[in-house]
């Protein structure tokens, strides 16, 4: 039987369009979204959910996300591993990065950004979620014994929590 892989997707939470001046990777969270991350992360701790790595977009929306849940799941900010390819909007680039895994790791939680979140999850579990919003959560269960041979339909989505559902 093959080896079990978890994937944990995470979209970021609520950022802020305040100032206009700011290139899109340096949008920071807002009010609402530092108040959601923390949350789910404490949502996420209550079901023992830690991954062996977090992986983020260096996107601060993101990566401030990645930091918040991180702390609530008993992990530190430092270990988040930054990977400039997850700033990305396309479900392919995600599914590439994904493979890229190393298969040390069983479960890993990747925080990212839309559309590419969402696709990503319909397309790997054959899920018709519309959109996955902000701070939302989606665990995939893979029934592969490697990160590369994770693609479309090969996983089976066990849980999908988002703040408004939650609280």
């Amino acid at each position: 039987m093959a080896e079990e892989k978890t994937l944990i997707l995470v979209r970021h939470a609520k950022s802020s369009w305040k100032d206009n001046s700011l290139n899109d990777i340096q949008r920071p969270l807002n009010k609402r979204g530092n108040k959601d991350a923390p949350k789910m992360g404490k949502h996420l701790s209550n079901l023992n959910i830690k991954p062996e790595a977090i992986f983020s977009s260096p996107g601060l929306r993101a990566l401030t996300t990645a930091r918040l849940i991180s702390v609530r799941i008993g992990i530190k900010p430092s270990d988040i591993i930054v990977k400039d390819n997850l700033y990305s909007f396309n479900h392919s680039d995600l599914l590439s990065a994904i493979n890229s895994i190393k298969n040390r790791y069983k479960k890993v939680m990747i925080v990212g950004h839309n559309p590419a979140i969402t696709d990503t999850v319909n397309y790997l579990s054959g899920s018709h979620i519309d959109n996955v919003p902000t701070c939302g959560v989606a665990i995939l269960k893979c029934k592969v014994d490697s990160w590369k041979k994770i693609d479309r339909n090969k996983a089976s989505l066990v849980s999908f929590d988002y703040p408004k559902k939650l609280w």
